[in-house]
């Protein structure tokens, strides 16, 4: 399991030294450190990951995303059929969007701990194709083309955080969407306040504002 984070950043440094003290069966935990500017552009990280790994397979993800009971383990029988270079969950379980009062984001503040899932309500969602923090890839893909490797534009770093298009740069390197597969216990949570942007007081509300609406317009059927 391989986290790419900030040195600076204190709190992530004591999560990662908390869970890189657990010895899992089959588990090698590798901690990443970069500098905000290469953070900033998610594709970095993620190229790095593509051109060392040795697996099979990669699953590039985010870390609001978490996997439930018998999750990589459906991923595994799932993928012993699988041929094609990319590949995705074909359901995801999501919140709504949480302000950051909520109980279920207050938990993890107490410090690094093992915590259950969280006590919110998941609703099921289907996408229909491999997104950002859903993308499964093939290892031999990976290796050949990193993650828009050839790209220069998505490999420099930036001052800001910068919206992340390149994952639909990479499904084009790949010819590829995606395959859906069925995956269970894949969870996502969603957050109101993105805390990758900064910005003054009234970009931060007109943030949210477009975030409700999106989401409004994206609910997915129960």
């Amino acid at each position: 399991m391989t986290v790419f984070y900030a040195r600076e950043d204190e709190e992530t440094r004591a999560l990662l030294a908390f869970f890189g003290e657990k010895d899992l069966p089959s588990v090698t935990w590798n901690w990443r450190s970069l500098s905000r500017e290469h953070l900033f552009r998610r594709a970095i990280g993620r190229n790095l990951a593509a051109r060392e790994t040795s697996a099979d397979w990669i699953w590039f993800t985010d870390c609001d995303l978490f996997f439930g009971k018998g999750c990589l383990d459906g991923l595994a029988h799932a993928l012993q059929s699988a041929r094609e270079p990319l590949v995705f969950p074909g359901i995801e379980w999501c919140t709504d969007l949480l302000p950051p009062e909520a109980p279920a984001l207050q938990q993890g503040r107490k410090g690094p701990q093992v915590l259950p899932p969280p006590a919110v309500d998941f609703k099921p969602h289907n996408p229909t194709r491999a997104t950002g923090p859903l993308q499964i890839t093939h290892g031999e893909a990976a290796r050949r083309f990193g993650y828009c490797n050839n790209l220069s534009y998505y490999q420099q770093p930036a001052s800001h955080w910068c919206k992340a298009h390149e994952d639909r740069a990479f499904r084009w390197l790949l010819g590829s969407q995606g395959k859906a597969l069925d995956i269970p216990a894949v969870h996502r949570i969603r957050h109101l306040n993105k805390g990758r942007y900064h910005g003054n007081t009234w970009q931060t509300a007109l943030r949210k504002r477009i975030r409700k609406l999106a989401s409004k317009i994206k609910e997915p059927e129960r």
